[in-house]
C-alpha cells in the first residue's frame, strides 16, 4: 500500500470512529463512482490546508434524520456543526495544518475526479453514505524538498497576507442538549484555571501563550512565550 493509500484509509477510518451515528460504520473503497449519479449533489465539504492538503466531502443518506436529532431546527446547530468533528479527526491523519469553514454544497466535480478516493460507508447492512477525499497540491509524500528558498525570501511574499489571530482563555465539551438548553445566567467552566495563560492561535493553530490584559479599556494579550513547531502541534 503506498503513503497516499494509507492516508485515504488513515482519513476514513477517523471519520467512521467519530460520526454520531446510531450503528458502528464500517467502510469500503467504492468501485465506481459513476453509479453515485445525483446523489452526491448535496454533500458536506471541507477544505485542509498544510503540509498536504485535501479536499473532502462526505453524503450522509439519513442526514436529515441526523440534523434534526442535533436540534438543527433550533438553528443553534447545523448539520456542518454536527459533522465538524469528524471532519477534523479525518484530516488531522495529514498533519498540521487548517481545516477550513465546512459547508454544504454540490460535490459531483469532486466525487467524479480521478484522484478522488471515494468510500462507500456502511451500518447495520444497509448504505450509510460515501466519503470523498482528494489529496492534492503536495500530495506526494515521497517527493523531494526543492532548494530552500531563505526565510526573508519567503517571508516577503507574504507580508501583506492577513491572517486570524484568536486568543483562547480556556475550552469545554458540552453535549447538544446541554447546548440547547444555554440561557442567560448559565456559568460554563472551562478546563483551564483562573490565571491560567491563554492560548494564541494563528489561523486555528497555536502558535504562544500569554496573558489577558487591558489596554485603553479594550482586551488586549501580553506574550509570554512564542511555542516551537513540537510545542504547537501538541
Amino acid at each position: 500500500m503506498s503513503a497516499n493509500q494509507t492516508l485515504h484509509t488513515s482519513a476514513v477510518n477517523a471519520l467512521t470512529e467519530l460520526l454520531p451515528t446510531l450503528t458502528p460504520l464500517t467502510y469500503t473503497v467504492f468501485p465506481d463512482r459513476a453509479l453515485l449519479g445525483g446523489k452526491v449533489s448535496q454533500a458536506v465539504t471541507a477544505s485542509f490546508v498544510g503540509a498536504l492538503s485535501a479536499d473532502v466531502a462526505l453524503v450522509l443518506t439519513d442526514a436529515e434524520a441526523l440534523a434534526g436529532a442535533a436540534g438543527a431546527e433550533n438553528g443553534l446547530v447545523s448539520l456542518e456543526d454536527v459533522l465538524r468533528p469528524a471532519f477534523e479527526r479525518a484530516t488531522a491523519v495529514l498533519g498540521a495544518g487548517v481545516l477550513a469553514e465546512s459547508r454544504t454544497e454540490d460535490a459531483s466535480s469532486l466525487f467524479a475526479d480521478p484522484e478522488t478516493v471515494i468510500f462507500e460507508l456502511s451500518g447495520a447492512g444497509e448504505t450509510a453514505g460515501w466519503f470523498a477525499v482528494r489529496i492534492r497540491e503536495h500530495a506526494n509524500v515521497s517527493a523531494l524538498r526543492p532548494p530552500q528558498e531563505s526565510v526573508v525570501g519567503k517571508l516577503g511574499r507574504i507580508n501583506n497576507v492577513e491572517m486570524t489571530l484568536t486568543v483562547e482563555i480556556g475550552r469545554t465539551r458540552m453535549s447538544v442538549r446541554d447546548v440547547l438548553e444555554l440561557e442567560p445566567g448559565r456559568v460554563i467552566e472551562l478546563d483551564r484555571s483562573a490565571g491560567a495563560p491563554a492560548d494564541v492561535l494563528l489561523n486555528g493553530r497555536l502558535i504562544a501563550r500569554g496573558e489577558v490584559v487591558v489596554v485603553d479599556q479594550d482586551y488586549a494579550v501580553r506574550i509570554t512565550k512564542i511555542l516551537d513547531v513540537t510545542e504547537a502541534v501538541g
